[in-house]
């Protein structure tokens, strides 16, 4: 099949490298505002450059990779569709709940199938949990862990422009919850905090934050997110049930240092980028949207599954103004 891929920044570069290495696919088309971006994939990747969006849906391609800013993507998701092809765009759908609520509407009745990219639900540690708690081996659960701790902050300009902490980090434990617990949450609780880069502040927004999120079955699920984690990046679920506890990402990475006397363990260099510890899911999940693309399967992560973890991030970041619990009832009311 031959694939456009919109968007050439560090993301999109990434994607067009796992994309050229799947034997579903035969040729790539790509587009970037700077021309220079595009041109230098085209190079590594023996794609086609196409000089605008426009001109990629036009060239023949069978579905649509979009990894560009932010702002384009609700467009972008729509011309795709419109074009009757089917698009995998990363999160999130807009920048804001309202224009993705109008990105679903606007796809309603469609037949070109949308994939968001949440690759946790990709990977085998969490496909795994996820299998878990479906096979019934944890019994009912009672609390699930979720962490993500960055090794350090991106650039001001990128936290500027991220949506915040809860929006742009924290949203993909809230995918992951739902996912591998299959439940939907009701309820949150979150603080945020600043001790680390004055420009996080300065923006508004928090470099540490901590959500106690209450599912529809009772279960209590309690989620950290740091910008500051200096021993690398840590991404971690545990699961605990009246049967049986399981752990996603406790493996010799792991960025953690044991004082227990006698414990080696995590014996290995510690995982310090995402790109890293989630290659294999990336190319799990990109490897899925082909056989998207050819119709053997539906999207695995759709715009509906995207909002609701929107939801999620939108009730945190509201009980963080306000210092009381919200429910996704609320946010959703607007």
């Amino acid at each position: 099949m031959r694939i456009g891929i919109l968007g050439l920044g560090r993301i999109g570069a990434f994607h067009a490298e796992t994309l050229a290495g799947l034997a579903a696919v035969e040729s790539l088309v790509v587009a970037d505002p700077f021309a220079h971006a595009a041109k230098t994939a085209a190079e590594r990747f023996g794609a086609d450059v196409a000089d605008s969006p426009e001109a990629l849906l036009a060239a023949g391609v069978d579905g649509v990779v979009i990894a560009a800013a932010t702002d384009a993507h609700p467009g972008l998701i729509l011309a795709a569709v419109e074009a009757g092809l089917p698009v995998f765009c990363e999160k999130p759908v807009a920048r804001t709940m309202a224009e993705g609520v109008e990105v679903l509407k606007a796809v309603a009745g469609r037949d070109a199938p949308v994939q968001i990219g949440y690759n946790r639900r990709f990977d085998a540690g969490f496909v795994a949990a996820r299998a878990a708690v479906q096979g019934g081996e944890l019994g009912k659960l009672h609390t699930v862990r979720s962490t993500t701790l960055d090794p350090a902050p991106p650039p001001a300009g990128y936290i500027a422009a991220s949506g915040g902490i809860f929006r742009d980090c924290a949203v993909h434990d809230f995918d992951a919850i739902r996912w591998v617990t299959g439940r939907e949450v009701t309820e949150v609780y979150a603080v945020g905090g600043n001790r680390g880069a004055d420009f996080i502040k300065d923006a508004g927004d928090a470099d540490t934050a901590g959500a106690v999120l209450t599912l529809d079955d009772g279960t209590i699920a309690v989620v950290s997110n740091s910008r500051h984690n200096a021993r690398g990046y840590d991404v971690r679920m545990e699961l605990h049930g009246f049967a049986d506890s399981v752990a996603v990402g406790l493996e010799e990475k792991l960025p953690l240092r044991s004082v227990e006397p006698g414990v080696t363990f995590p014996g290995g260099a510690p995982h310090d980028f995402f790109m890293d510890r989630f290659a294999a899911a990336y190319r799990a999940e990109l490897t899925a949207f082909t056989q998207v693309v050819a119709g053997s399967r539906p999207s695995p992560c759709t715009i509906e599954d995207a909002l609701e973890a929107g939801w999620i991030a939108e009730a945190c970041a509201l009980s963080v103004r306000e210092h009381r619990p919200v429910t996704i009832a609320e946010v959703r009311r607007g």
